[in-house]
């Protein structure tokens, strides 16, 4: 089920359309209730990017122990 999520960045409103668990990911690290400025929206795509960094490496450790057919 898609739910509407606003932000307000930098005194704009945008608001999307997104799946529940979308919803939880993207509202982790930006609020809705307050506007956000460039440099939130910045920290939260590193924060992200971190995230996404380290569980790429697990990934790979994982794959690379798992034996080739």
């Amino acid at each position: 089920m898609t739910q509407k999520l606003t932000f307000h960045i930098n005194n704009m409103a945008y608001t999307i359309n997104v799946d529940e668990s979308l919803k939880n990911e993207l509202t982790r690290y930006l609020e809705t209730d307050k506007n956000l400025d460039t440099r939130e929206l910045l920290a939260a795509y590193i924060r992200v990017s971190q995230e996404h960094s380290k569980f790429k490496q697990e990934i790979e450790q994982i794959s690379s122990k798992i034996p080739s057919l």
